[in-house]
């Protein structure tokens, strides 16, 4: 897969979509205004609100060219169910070596990827580990820790 394509479920897309939109209309106009206020009170260069007005300026004009460029170069995946190997949108459960908790993960894009929702990005160790894998098979991989060592239990 190539590294610099950005690979988004069709419901993360639909998501920045909507912060695009959100930003573009409602929070543009909201620093516009207290920059204006801002203004409004004088000395530019000793003005605390107007700095961080424009600070917030430039960081919304940022993430606003982000997620236009992610979109942009944006593949949207959509999940065979059918294949039983490990790919994007891939949901898998496994176990870590002399463990006995499963853990399950959905396959994700690096763009998508949330631990704490259980979204691992394909390009994570781990991810890359699981990538072309089938249910029952072993799967080791070098981390900053050493070496890890999981069994591929289940493949939606």
């Amino acid at each position: 897969m190539n590294d610099t394509q950005s690979y988004l479920t069709s419901e993360k897309f639909e998501e920045l979509k909507k912060e695009l939109e959100h930003l573009k209309t409602v929070r543009r106009k909201e620093v516009a205004e207290s920059l204006e206020y801002a203004r409004s009170l004088g000395d530019l260069s000793e003005n605390a609100e107007y700095q961080e007005a424009r600070d917030m300026q430039a960081a919304i004009e940022e993430r606003i060219a982000h997620l236009e460029q992610v979109m942009k170069e944006a593949k949207i995946v959509a999940h065979d169910k059918k294949g039983g190997v490990v790919a994007l949108g891939s949901e898998v459960c496994l176990r870590k070596d002399k463990e006995k908790v499963d853990v399950c993960y959905t396959i994700v894009g690096s763009e998508e990827a949330n631990i704490h929702e259980h979204k691992l990005s394909y390009l994570s160790p781990l991810g890359e580990a699981l990538m072309g894998k089938s249910k029952g098979e072993e799967i080791e991989f070098e981390t900053v820790n050493g070496k890890q060592k999981y069994k591929l239990l289940k493949v939606e």
